[in-house]
C-alpha cells in the first residue's frame, strides 16, 4: 500500500493509525487546524508559499507545485529519530522515519505551492505530517543550490515550512547507528518497510543529485543485515 492524496482527503491516514495505536493517538481535525493557523500566522512578512522536503515528500509529495529546487537549511539536520507505529513499522514492533533534529545543515528539495491553493494543500500536509503532533512545524531560510552561468552563487534564501521533531514526544528515539541499522532492516507497517523508507529517501536526493552520507552509511549497513539473513 502507498500513500496517496486521497488517504489524506478522506481521513484514511488518521484511521490507520486509531486503528494501530489508540483512538486518542491522533490529533483531530480541530487540533490541526489550530496548528496550522498558528503556523500560518508566524509567516516571515515577504515570504511565499515554499515547503523544504528532506524525508518522504521527497519521493512522494502528494500537493502540486509551480516550482522546485535542491537548497540547504542550516542548523538543522536529517535523522532516523522517530517510531513509526503504523506506517512503516507497528505498535509491537516500530519502525522509523526521518527527522529534522538540531544542528549542522540539510540538504532537501523546496517545492513552491500555488498560492491560490496554498491554505488548502497546506491544511492536507498537515493531515500527513502533524497527524500524530509528533513535528514543530517551523519556517527556516532554505538557501538554494542554483548558480549563475558566471559561476558566481545564487543565494537568496526562501522562506519554507518544514517540520522538526519535537524531542519530548513519545515516538523520538534516540538511537545509535547500530540500532537505527536494525530496526531499518527489520520493521514494516502499512505503507511499507522502513528499509524501503530509507533507500526511497536515498535515491531521490540522488536523483536530486544530493548524496547524503549518512543515508549512504545506513544503507550499506541495512543491506548487510539482509545479506546476512539471506540463506547461503
Amino acid at each position: 500500500m502507498t500513500l496517496c492524496r486521497r488517504d489524506l482527503e478522506e481521513g484514511r491516514m488518521r484511521e490507520l493509525y486509531m486503528a494501530a495505536v489508540s483512538p486518542g493517538h491522533a490529533l483531530s481535525d480541530e487540533a490541526l487546524e489550530m496548528s496550522l493557523r498558528s503556523t500560518i500566522a508566524q509567516r516571515p512578512e515577504g515570504a511565499g508559499w515554499w515547503v523544504f522536503a528532506y524525508g518522504s515528500l521527497l519521493w512522494n509529495p502528494l500537493f502540486p507545485f509551480a516550482e522546485a529546487q535542491t537548497a540547504r537549511i542550516h542548523g538543522l539536520h536529517r535523522r532516523f529519530c522517530l517510531l513509526s507505529m503504523a506506517s512503516r513499522g507497528t505498535r509491537e514492533k516500530p519502525g522509523l522515519v526521518l527527522g529534522l533534529e538540531a544542528g549542522g545543515s540539510c540538504r532537501g528539495v523546496l517545492y513552491r505551492l500555488p498560492a491560490k491553493d496554498a491554505v488548502d494543500e497546506l491544511r492536507l500536509l498537515w493531515r500527513r505530517e502533524m497527524v500524530v503532533g509528533s513535528y514543530h512545524p517551523r519556517w527556516v531560510k532554505a538557501y538554494p543550490d542554483h548558480a549563475h552561468a558566471n559561476g558566481h552563487s545564487h543565494r537568496r534564501a526562501h522562506y519554507a515550512i518544514t517540520f522538526v521533531v519535537d524531542r519530548k514526544h513519545p515516538q523520538y528515539a534516540s538511537l545509535g547507528h547500530d540500532e537505527q541499522s536494525e530496526v531499518l532492516a527489520t520493521a514494516c507497517g502499512a505503507f511499507g518497510s522502513s528499509a524501503d523508507y530509507l533507500e526511497r529517501a536515498r535515491v531521490a536526493l540522488i536523483t536530486h543529485g544530493i548524496i547524503d552520507p549518512y543515508l549512504e552509511r545506513l544503507a550499506q549497513s541495512v543491506k548487510a543485515r539482509h545479506d546476512g539473513l539471506r540463506p547461503r
